[in-house]
């Protein structure tokens, strides 16, 4: 997987490891594996747009408060982005289809943050207290010009008003906004198994991780197993038609490790208990498998991550 690597500084000194989300919300198109392709480099920035709306055959998602505060605790640089540009989807009436960013104002951003010499979590939320709201309204502005240069209906002012209102007032009213909305989607993923999910135990479970920074984040896990005073955490990734799950797929469950083996006090119903963190990846097609020499060595990758990271990866039936 490609990263994107910008160098800004006047002496060339900083190299940037950049991602971009293409929607704030976290469950569409791998913003996760994305953000893992820069974990290694010393300064982080990922690109999120604080609003995406689709038109009224489309989705409309808003930024989280979560999202800005995992990223925070990953020490990764956050740039609220908007869209000046997109055009009409020719499948639908009312929806629209390639989205840009705003390139002078991402880039603009990147110069501040190479400058910057504080923490990303100070980054973060010095934009979330002093600039996310008048991002709201450039964006605003340019959907209603998107809407008149495709004539794509979008959804209805008083959401993005309401979302304005939200962020404006106080950071905790973000947060309280934002976290009923993400406890919302984590009670409807848990009734959904997806085809991605090959599960053995059928047994998925909320999980909710608090951190120091204040940080809450609402996870399903796709598999628990308890034994004793130690639970399995298993995120589970499956694919119908290749030997291994994709490699978005893959480093999706790998963040998400990064979490779980990072946590300290773990509670089952007010209950202290260990945990064992596992990546457990099948296909319909891996038994009697013959891996190429490119699907060995990343097995053989994922195995050094796991034991140096203190997870466990399990192929299939192996270990």
């Amino acid at each position: 997987m490609k990263v994107r690597l910008y160098v800004l500084s006047k002496n060339g000194n900083n190299i940037f490891g950049i991602s971009k989300w293409v929607s704030p919300k976290r469950t569409r198109s791998y913003p996760y594996q994305r953000v893992y392709n820069t974990l290694n480099f010393s300064k982080k920035i990922t690109v999120i747009p604080i609003i995406k709306d689709e038109g009224l055959d489309g989705d409309r998602d808003f930024l989280q408060w979560d999202t800005v505060s995992l990223m925070s605790l990953l020490d990764v640089f956050v740039i609220f982005a908007y869209y000046n540009n997109a055009t009409k989807n020719s499948k639908y009436n009312n929806k629209i289809t390639r989205f840009k960013f705003d390139n002078k104002y991402v880039i603009s951003k990147i110069k501040e943050i190479d400058q910057y010499h504080s923490s990303a979590l100070h980054w973060n939320l010095n934009e979330l207290k002093n600039n996310l709201h008048n991002i709201v309204d450039i964006a605003n502005k340019c959907y209603k010009n998107i809407t008149k240069q495709t004539g794509v209906v979008l959804h209805n002012q008083n959401g993005i008003d309401n979302f304005k209102a939200k962020i404006s007032e106080d950071i905790s009213v973000f947060m309280k906004f934002s976290r009923e909305k993400a406890k919302d989607a984590q009670a409807r993923e848990i009734l959904t198994n997806q085809q991605k999910e090959n599960l053995s135990t059928l047994t998925k479970a909320k999980i909710t991780i608090t951190n120091y920074l204040g940080g809450q984040y609402f996870f399903t896990v796709d598999e628990v197993f308890i034994e004793g005073n130690v639970i399995e955490l298993i995120e589970s990734k499956h694919s119908k038609t290749s030997i291994l799950p994709s490699i978005s797929d893959i480093k999706d469950g790998l963040l998400k490790m990064i979490l779980y083996s990072n946590l300290k006090d773990i509670e089952v119903n007010g209950i202290k208990m260990k945990s064992k963190v596992i990546l457990k990846l099948t296909s319909d097609k891996i038994a009697n498998a013959t891996y190429t020499k490119l699907q060995s060595n990343l097995i053989q990758s994922l195995l050094d991550e796991a034991k140096e990271n203190d997870f466990v990866v399990k192929i299939g039936d192996l270990q």
